[in-house]
């Protein structure tokens, strides 16, 4: 059984998209905290953080991609069984 995921076992689980959104959310309120440190420790975390940020942005186009193959290959989520087994 998943533990975030949506999930036939688990229909109450969120969306890959959702996470990585809500994950990209707080990495943005860390970095707002200090962006205007200018130490270099500060600095390579913020250059760290916008390469994390660009890639949870690929992913959650991915992951909206995949919603997408599955809403129109199976229907809509909520929808038994959409793909796999659990």
């Amino acid at each position: 059984m998943t533990e975030f995921l949506a999930s036939d076992a688990k229909p109450e689980g969120h969306k890959i998209e959702d996470i990585l959104r809500a994950i990209r959310k707080d990495i943005l309120y860390r970095c707002g905290k200090i962006v205007d440190d200018t130490r270099p420790e500060a600095e390579q975390v913020v250059a760290n953080n916008m390469q994390i940020l660009n890639l949870l942005t690929e992913a959650i186009h991915l992951a909206e991609d995949s919603t997408q193959v599955l809403t129109k290959a199976f229907g809509p989520s909520g929808d038994s069984p959409r793909i796999g087994s659990d």
